[in-house]
Order: structure tokens, then C-alpha cells, then sequence
């Protein structure tokens, strides 16, 4: 009983030691994202996006009309029971960086493991994208409607298709991890 005690422990202080800000050497040069690494948060971003669209025939659709792009070039999830996320992104504005984002999270029930993936959220009316400058953020299931599109969803999308608020795509998924998804996420604006 105390050995499980322990171990669970063990797990909860690596997750919190991950949603504390963990980065992956190979998508930065400049290590940690803090005060001074605009650009290379910027840089991974776009990046990710680029490599999106260029994979993602329904990404580059959504690209293509979005008021705003928000992209987390590298989010990391762990738990064992109880797991967290954390992730920093860039939202871009006709083609420009506008400003910066956190999203997190915390989540209790079955899951098991680690996993890196990226996700961008397309904002497809201007009420969408205002609403998130007005909040400075907002957590998903609350706010502008968001419809998360899996690989098989995305690969029948149309332009005709697109009427919610806000589309959402999960890709570079590295690890694995039961119990994967972006409901409750809370997107939370960078004051730099």
C-alpha cells in the first residue's frame, strides 16, 4: 500500500514538473520559451503551421478563410490517473504574430502515460476571434463554439462544411497516451 502511494506520488510530481513548462530541444533552439523568446516561440508556431497545412488538405482550407490562427507548436501531456498539459502558442492575425498564449490543463479519470503533440485552433468568424481579445482567453467547451476535427474528419471536410465558430486540429502526436483530448483546455493570454 505505501510502495502505491509512492509511486503515484512519483507520477504526480513528474506531471506537475511537465505542465511547469517542458520543451522539446528539437523544435527550439532556444530552449525554454520566456521574456525574450518571442521570435523563436513565433518561429516554432509557424513552423507547425506550415507543416499542417502542408499535410492537411483541410487545414489549408481552414487557413485559407480563418480570421485568426492559433497554433501551440508543442504541448506536453502526462498523468496516471490525474494528468495535466501545458503548452505556449502564437495567434496569428493576417499572416502576422498578434500575440501569445498558454493553454493547461488538469484532467482525473483513465489515462496513462506521456505524449508531445501540436494542435491549431482556426477562428472562422470575427465574433470568435474578438471574443478571445476581449477575454485574453477562454477554455474549450466554454465560449465561441469549437469542433475538434480528427484525422478522419478532416480528410472528408469541405469549405461547405465550415460553419461553427472555431475549428480545432490535433496533429504531431509523439507518445502515447489514453485518454487524449483538448475539452477543458484553459487558453490563457501571455502578458510579455
Amino acid at each position: 500500500m505505501k510502495t502505491k502511494t509512492i509511486a503515484r506520488l512519483g507520477v504526480l510530481a513528474v506531471v506537475l514538473s511537465l505542465s511547469a513548462g517542458c520543451r522539446s530541444p528539437q523544435t527550439s533552439t532556444a530552449g525554454s520559451y520566456g521574456q525574450t523568446s518571442e521570435n523563436a516561440l513565433s518561429a516554432d508556431s509557424r513552423a507547425a503551421l506550415s507543416k499542417l497545412t502542408a499535410d492537411v488538405p483541410a487545414a489549408a482550407m481552414l487557413a485559407r478563410d480563418a480570421k485568426g490562427i492559433l497554433v501551440f507548436p508543442d504541448v506536453v501531456k502526462a498523468g496516471f490517473i490525474v494528468g495535466a498539459w501545458r503548452g505556449e502558442g502564437t495567434l496569428f492575425k493576417m499572416n502576422r504574430a498578434s500575440g501569445y498564449y498558454s493553454t493547461t490543463g488538469a484532467s482525473y479519470g483513465f489515462q496513462a502515460g506521456v505524449q508531445q503533440y501540436a494542435y491549431a485552433l482556426f477562428f472562422m468568424t470575427d465574433s470568435a476571434l474578438k471574443y478571445v481579445d476581449a477575454t485574453e482567453g477562454f477554455e474549450i467547451g466554454t465560449g465561441p463554439s469549437v469542433v475538434i476535427l480528427d484525422e478522419g474528419m478532416a480528410r472528408n471536410f469541405t469549405t461547405t462544411m465550415a460553419r461553427s465558430d472555431v475549428y480545432g486540429l490535433v496533429f504531431s502526436q509523439k507518445g502515447l497516451m489514453a485518454g487524449m483530448g483538448l475539452q477543458g483546455s484553459k487558453i490563457s493570454k501571455i502578458n510579455r
